[in-house]
């Protein structure tokens, strides 16, 4: 078929990161957890404000959320990065 033969035809990544040539840099780790954190961040800000009717006590919520949990998503990611499990080796 067509498609099989345009992923034989496609050739390896010429970066030589890890021994996993499917892991991601850990800088599109850091882009995907401060655009997930900003959606995230977002939610608390509005969730917060619903439940205590204060901008600036929301605000701080979503501020202490956006910074802890986007390291721990960060780390997260990087520790899910060096499971093979359910990955699919080419």
């Amino acid at each position: 078929m067509i498609v099989d033969q345009l992923v034989l035809d496609k050739k390896p990544s010429k970066s030589n990161y890890g021994s996993d040539k499917n892991s991601e840099k850990p800088i599109r780790s850091v882009a995907k957890a401060i655009s997930w954190r900003v959606i995230g961040t977002l939610d608390t800000l509005l969730i917060s404000y619903i439940l205590t009717g204060k901008v600036v006590l929301a605000a701080s919520i979503a501020s202490i959320d956006f910074v802890t949990k986007m390291v721990l998503y960060f780390f997260h990611e990087r520790i899910w990065n060096t499971i093979n499990w359910g990955k699919q080796n080419k």
